[in-house]
């Protein structure tokens, strides 16, 4: 049976949203309850399984590269995709990352501000099932951009709540929902070398194209908690959260 072996974080980012913490330390160091964001999504991906995760860095990326020596790298195979001049975006991010991944097997991929208790491997069995390129964890929640998507959850649509500027793919139907993303995606290695955008980009429009000619599925759970922590107010209510545990 397959399962996930390799994962990619995303941590490259300013951490605009959560100043003035930020002004001296990575977004992935940001404690909750004691514990960097980052560390806790280590030792999530290591319970079912991972060794091999890449991370991308910019922001203080010595910071981060010295927090993981310090923890013997969590017994983990660790590579670090650097984007030293300028952040790439999810998509020029994963686009920069590709070389360092086995391109036989599935990757998860996951922001490093975003926490849940997703079960990666039962997306990871919908993921197989579908045979999908890209498989997307939504959820019906209130959002200022959603994708949308069909009856049987294919990607055809993509739509900014506040500028009204709407993507659609080649097939999109009358009849869409609209769902928001979560920052979790599980990808088939293929896709690497679909990737013919080049620079910086978001992964937005990398897989509205895709979507097109290929499955993109959304794989949708509103049981699974979820916290985006991109904002101060967030970091407190994430903290009650895992105290409660």
């Amino acid at each position: 049976m397959t399962s996930l072996n390799q994962a990619m974080i995303f941590a490259a980012g300013l951490g605009t949203r959560l100043k003035p913490y930020t002004d001296q330390k990575p977004k992935a160091l940001i404690e909750i309850d004691g514990v960097p964001m980052l560390e806790r999504i280590i030792l999530k991906m290591k319970s079912i399984g991972i060794q091999h995760i890449v991370i991308n860095l910019h922001h203080f990326p010595e910071q981060i590269v010295s927090f993981l020596k310090s923890k013997n790298f969590f017994d983990l195979q660790m590579l670090f995709s650097y984007e030293t001049e300028s952040l790439l975006e999810t998509g020029g991010g994963l686009k920069k990352a590709a070389p360092l991944f086995n391109h036989s097997e599935p990757v998860l991929v996951h922001n490093v501000d975003v926490l849940s208790t997703l079960d990666f491997n039962k997306m990871l069995d919908y993921h197989l099932k579908n045979k999908a390129l890209v498989t997307l964890f939504v959820q019906k929640r209130k959002s200022t951009r959603y994708f949308l998507f069909d009856k049987e959850f294919h990607l055809s649509g993509w739509k900014n709540m506040i500028t009204g500027e709407e993507i659609k793919t080649a097939n999109t139907p009358e009849s869409m929902e609209a769902l928001s993303f979560c920052g979790i995606h599980i990808l088939n290695p293929a896709i690497f070398n679909l990737i013919t955008e080049t620079g910086k980009f978001s992964v937005v429009p990398l897989y509205l194209r895709l979507a097109s000619k290929y499955p993109v599925f959304g794989y949708r759970d509103d049981n699974v908690s979820y916290l985006d922590i991109g904002k101060p107010e967030s970091l407190e209510k994430a903290g009650k959260y895992f105290r409660a545990l």
